[in-house]
C-alpha cells in the first residue's frame, strides 16, 4: 500500500468551499482518536477495531498492524504517522511505502502521543506510569519516570523545549526535553487528568495549559506560574477529549455524557454547549486545518464532522442505539450478554466487517484461530480448542486471559452460570441460523 501519491493529490486538489456536515464511515468499532495533518489537512482516525484509517476523502486507506484497540494517532510531517494501542506498542507508519515499524518498550497500554514541532521526537504516554521519548532517526527510547500512576496525555511546547504530561495521579509534570529530566510539577488535581492542550502562544497571550479531569472539570492554568486562570464545571463527567483549533482561538472538549463544549480562548467564554451524542461518550475531537470543521468520534464507528459555525443546529450522533447500549428490558438475557460482552468486537453475520474480532457466524464446531482472513494471535492459532458449548462456557468462566493466555481477547468473565448458559443458547440460535440446536449436542 502506497499513500504518498493520494496524499499529495488530495492536498493539492482539495477545493476551497463552505464547511458542510459529513461523516466518515468504515471503522468496525468505536472511534478512540482523531488527528488532522497540519500540512495536508488529511484526517487520521484510531479505533477500537485495532485499525488506523487515513482519509483522503470518503474512502479510507487502512493501516492494520496493532493487536488491540488503537487509542491514539499523530502525523509526522506529510509522509509518516505514529499510533499507540492497548497492545503496549507504538507503530511508526510510512505512508508512502506502506511499511511499518513497531516500537516496543512500554509495559502497559499507550494512551497518548505527541510529536515535537520539528518532528524529531515522539512522546508517548502509557499506563505503565512512564513517558517515552523516541528519536525519529534511530527510534531509541528514553523512558521518563515521575508519575505514580498511568499517564494519559502528553504535549510539547511550540519550541519543542518542554514536554508536559498528565496522569491518573492528578498531576501535570513539566519535562526538560534536552536534559530528559523532570523540571517541576505544574499542577496537582484531586482527580485523574485525562487530557491536556497547550495554547496562548499563537496570538501573544500568556501561554496556558488547559486540562480535563475525571470529575468533569475543565481548568486553564498559567503555563509558567501554574496559577489557575479559569475553571468550568458542567456537572458532567468525565472530560475525555480536548482539541485546540489550528489558529488557537477555539478549544473544544468532549465528555462522558456526550456533550461537546466549545470555548473562545481569547475571552474564555462558552460559544457552544452541544449535546453531540444521544448515547455514550465523546472520545475523540479534532479541528480541520482551516478551523471550519470539528471532527468528533465516540461509541459509534462513525466520525461526525460538523461545521463549527452553527454547531448546535445539527442533530446529534448515534441516532440508532448500538446493541451494547440498548435498554436491558428490550432484550432476552442471552442477547443482553452478547450485546454487552461480545458485540463491540464480533458480528453474527458471515462478514466480520472491520470488527476487532472474527465473526461468530457458525462458530460451533470451528477450530479456534482457523477462520480465513482474520489475523489471530499465535497463541490461538496453536491451540487445540474447538468452539462448543463446553469451551465457550469455560472461556467466560475462567476469562480469556486465563483460558487462552496470550490471546488478543480482552479480559472479561461472566460469573453467573445462568448468564453463560443463556449466552450460549442465544449464540446457538443467532450464530447457527441453518443448524437445529439438536445438531449441536
Amino acid at each position: 500500500m502506497a499513500l504518498g501519491f493520494s496524499l499529495a493529490c488530495a492536498a493539492a486538489s482539495a477545493p476551497a468551499r463552505a464547511a458542510e456536515f459529513s461523516t466518515l464511515k468504515g471503522h468496525g468499532g468505536p472511534i478512540m482518536d482523531i488527528t488532522v495533518s497540519a500540512d495536508t489537512g488529511i484526517v487520521a482516525t484510531a479505533s477500537f477495531d485495532n485499525a488506523v484509517g487515513i482519509w483522503t476523502g470518503r474512502d479510507p486507506e487502512w493501516l492494520d498492524g496493532h493487536e488491540a484497540a488503537v487509542k491514539t494517532i499523530r502525523f509526522l510531517g506529510q509522509t509518516k504517522a505514529v499510533s499507540g494501542a492497548d497492545d503496549n506498542k507504538l507503530i511508526l507508519w510510512d505512508l508512502e511505502t506502506g511499511q511499518n515499524t513497531k516500537l516496543e518498550g512500554h509495559t502497559a497500554k499507550i494512551m497518548g502521543l505527541a510529536v515535537s514541532p520539528e518532528s524529531g521526537l515522539i512522546a508517548s504516554a502509557s499506563w505503565d506510569a512512564k513517558v517515552g521519548l523516541w528519536n525519529v532517526e534511530d527510534l531509541t527510547p528514553v523512558f521518563l519516570s515521575g508519575h505514580s500512576a498511568g499517564v494519559n496525555q502528553v504535549a510539547f511546547s511550540m519550541d519543542g523545549a518542554w514536554l508536559y504530561s498528565a496522569s491518573v495521579d492528578g498531576s501535570i509534570i513539566e519535562w526538560d526535553v534536552a536534559a530528559r529530566a523532570e523540571k517541576r510539577v505544574v499542577d496537582r488535581n484531586g482527580f485523574g487528568i485525562n487530557v491536556l492542550v497547550l495554547g496562548g502562544e499563537d496570538f501573544g497571550s500568556i501561554p496556558w495549559i488547559a486540562y480535563g479531569t475525571q470529575d468533569g472539570v475543565t481548568r486553564v492554568i498559567d503555563r509558567y506560574s501554574g496559577a489557575r486562570l479559569h475553571e468550568f464545571t458542567m456537572e458532567r463527567r468525565p472530560i475525555l477529549a480536548m482539541a485546540l483549533s489550528p489558529d488557537g482561538k477555539k478549544l473544544a472538549t468532549g465528555d462522558g455524557h456526550g456533550y461537546i463544549t466549545v470555548y473562545d480562548t481569547r475571552t474564555w467564554s462558552i460559544e457552544t454547549d452541544f449535546k453531540a451524542a444521544l448515547k455514550g461518550p465523546i472520545w475523540a475531537l479534532a479541528f480541520s486545518k482551516d478551523n471550519a470543521v470539528l471532527h468528533a468520534g465516540g461509541i459509534e464507528n462513525i466520525v461526525y464532522s460538523w461545521p463549527v459555525d452553527g454547531l448546535s443546529k445539527f442533530d446529534p450522533m448515534a441516532t440508532k442505539t448500538p446493541d451494547f447500549l440498548k435498554l436491558p428490558e428490550t432484550m432476552s438475557n442471552g442477547e443482553r450478554q452478547f450485546a454487552r460482552k461480545c458485540s463491540v468486537c464480533h458480528t453474527l453475520t458471515a462478514d466480520s466487517g472491520r470488527k476487532a474480532g472474527p465473526t461468530l457466524y457458525q462458530v460451533f464446531g470451528r477450530k479456534a484461530g482457523a477462520l480465513p482472513g482474520y489475523s489471530y494471535s499465535e497463541t490461538l492459532i496453536r491451540s487445540d480448542i474447538i468452539w462448543s458449548e463446553d469451551t465457550i462456557n469455560q472461556l467466560f468462566l475462567d476469562g480469556p486471559d486465563h483460558y487462552i493466555p496470550g490471546s488478543k481477547m480482552p479480559m472479561q468473565r461472566i460469573v453467573e452460570p445462568k448468564d453463560r448458559t443463556d449466552l450460549i443458547d442465544y449464540l446457538k440460535a443467532a450464530a447457527m441460523p441453518n443448524t437445529s440446536s439438536g445438531d449441536l449436542e
